[in-house]
């Protein structure tokens, strides 16, 4: 079953969004955002489709990965060859997961080679809030922004000495603890945190996979994050920041007794101060350094070792100037990417200069923001961007919002320079989106729904054989050939009722290559969520049910995967002031599914545990 996305019917869908509830998580009219214009804003006056997950609803999901929690969403689609600490992939209204940036602390982490982020090295524990903001913000972000930017911000101190602890264990005998202490006193305040998770896991491969074996795939993760800030003198404050993460997780690599295994690494390090120059004029500094290291050990001999580390080095300087109930911001940007590795030819480094303006004006129950962007690579050149947002609030419940934006895909590193692969001259790829969106809140009611059609071209593709004659590219080539469009309708729901909170979301979209006039790999045209959390006195319990349509795992829509649906439990029982415990029971019916062919997913599990000092 096929569903095309047409004009007709995306108005009828907006019109239906409002009369009638379809339950989702939607973002608070009162949260205070940061990433949807790199400066803290109410959600009342942002313009752009935003979700903020708080620590709060994370403690209480009892979820064991990022990607899990993002999976819940609307509008993301996940994949993974195999079970936790494998390889991941978010997809954002249908954009590739090179074409989003996933940044933490305001730092873009990810490697050069794939372009993708390393979504098994964040761990929960560390996390205070995750914001997602959909639609193009290369404006704000520069270059890969063409579906959205998913922003990890860790756990900051603040007030008394504050120590809180988790152990749990479950399924395929996983074990997890963490501990955290944060306060704040005078002048100073202070948060660290450290964590490690193992399980024996499952067989990342089934039957059919190449590289099949049958053993059990596990992983093995610890971390360390911190932030300290200190206030200077009124109006001024500098502070530092870190997170570490190591990975280690076995990966099937044929039948053999050689343990196939990756690690991956990430360290994020940065340092920044935040200035009130004026009464209106607030100017904010920050150097930062992320590394990516990534190691896949899946044999002996110089063909089964792969060694790739991404260095970047990036400075901001962003300055927000308040015009009355207006806000001008002027950002500066340098970002230097290094790649070091075993592959010959890969071992490259590209800078990028950036400057950018936004202007966001507020008169009555008119928003209009519009903003510019150039970025300067020492690669692929000057590429600049552009948007346009206006929000009409039409009571102060209900408001319309419409924007649009170009956006770009840089090259990676192996587009450009991977050996019988890459071309160097492969360009960026572009993006035009144009969007519209309802959005109504009362505080207890919250409903949304948006349109939105992202025309993509110069898309680097594989292609079959190289246009280019030469020998090297026996296999294909990476090539700017392509256009695709990700249209689709995203609506969304949450209701309070009591003590019973409700919520819904459904995704309609046709992610199509346009060349091919094919469905993009992996992307369903239909998934959903429902989910029902009941609150009274200690106990906290819900159930959730995830559904998904089919997906092709090719270009060429030849291997189907199959639809799906999940149904998940799980509860949190609060002792006292200080103690409570969860538990959670995700696949109830042990589904047998696939979101990448030949690859397992979990079935039935059961995990449990019990956190000292959650307020």
């Amino acid at each position: 079953m096929t569903f095309p996305v047409t004009r007709q019917a995306t108005l009828a869908s907006l019109a239906m969004a409002i009369a009638a509830p379809s339950f989702a998580q939607t973002t608070a009219i009162d949260a205070v955002i940061v990433t949807a214009t790199r400066s803290p804003q109410r959600a009342s006056e942002v313009i752009s489709d935003t979700v903020t997950i708080t620590a709060d609803e994370i403690a209480r999901s009892g979820v064991g990965s990022v990607t899990e929690l993002l999976q819940r969403q609307r509008g993301i689609e996940v994949t993974r060859n195999g079970g936790p600490g494998t390889n991941s992939t978010v997809y954002i209204r249908g954009a590739n997961s090179n074409q989003n940036i996933v940044l933490v602390d305001g730092v873009r982490i990810g490697s050069s080679t794939s372009g993708a982020a390393s979504w098994s090295s964040i761990p929960l524990s560390a996390i205070d809030r995750i914001e997602i903001v959909y639609g193009p913000l290369s404006t704000l972000y520069g270059a890969d922004a063409i579906g959205g930017v998913i922003q990890v911000f860790t756990k900051k101190g603040k007030g008394e000495t504050a120590v809180t602890a988790f152990a749990g264990a479950g399924s395929d005998n996983t074990r997890e603890a963490d501990a955290a202490i944060s306060g704040g006193t005078g002048k100073f305040s202070y948060s660290l945190s450290a964590g490690k998770e193992r399980s024996d896991g499952f067989s990342a491969t089934k039957p059919g996979n190449f590289s099949y074996n049958g053993d059990k795939d596990g992983y093995d993760r610890k971390n360390a994050a911190g932030q300290f800030t200190v206030q200077l003198a009124p109006g001024h404050e500098a502070g530092a920041l870190f997170l570490y993460s190591r990975t280690e997780t076995q990966i099937d690599a044929g039948a053999g007794s050689f343990d196939a295994h990756s690690v991956q690494d990430l360290n994020n390090v940065a340092v920044f101060s935040r200035h009130e120059l004026l009464p209106n004029w607030k100017m904010q500094l920050q150097l930062a350094q992320t590394r990516d290291k990534s190691g896949n050990f899946s044999g002996t001999g110089p063909f089964g070792t792969s060694q790739i580390n991404t260095k970047q080095t990036q400075f901001s300087w962003q300055n927000d100037i308040q015009l009355g109930a207006d806000t001008l911001q002027l950002l500066a940007e340098r970002r230097k990417e290094e790649v070091e590795a075993n592959t010959a030819g890969l071992s490259r480094d590209r800078s990028t200069n950036s400057v950018a303006t936004t202007y966001n004006l507020k008169r009555g129950d008119h928003l209009v923001s519009v903003g510019a962007r150039n970025d300067d690579s020492s690669q692929y050149g000057s590429k600049g961007t552009g948007s346009l947002g206006y929000g009409y609030r039409f009571t102060r419940e209900l408001r319309l919002n419409a924007s649009y934006g170009t956006s770009f895909r840089a090259p990676t590193f192996n587009e450009l320079y991977y050996p019988g692969f890459g071309q160097p001259d492969n360009k960026p790829e572009k993006g035009r989106n144009g969007e519209i969106g309802l959005q109504y809140n009362d505080g207890k009611t919250q409903l949304g729904a948006v349109y939105y059609r992202n025309k993509l071209s110069r898309l680097l593709v594989t292609t079959i054989p190289c246009p280019i004659p030469d020998p090297a590219f026996t296999f294909g080539c990476a090539y700017n050939v392509n256009k695709a469009t990700l249209e689709g309708l995203s609506l969304s729901a949450q209701h309070q009722l009591g003590d019973l909170a409700l919520s819904a979301s459904a995704d309609l979209q046709d992610p199509k290559d346009e060349t091919t006039h094919k469905q993009l790999a992996r992307r369903a045209r239909r998934h959903a969520s429902l989910a029902a959390e009941y609150g009274a006195g200690p106990l906290r319990a819900g159930v959730e049910w995830q559904l998904s349509s089919e997906r092709f795992d090719n270009a060429s829509n030849t291997a189907r995967l199959g639809g799906y649906g999940l149904v998940n439990l799980f509860a949190t029982w609060q002792f006292n002031r200080d103690w409570s415990a969860l538990v959670r029971w995700n696949n109830v019916a042990d589904k047998q599914y696939e979101l990448a062919r030949y690859y397992a997913t979990a079935g039935s599990t059961v995990f449990a545990g019990l956190r000292y000092g959650m307020k």
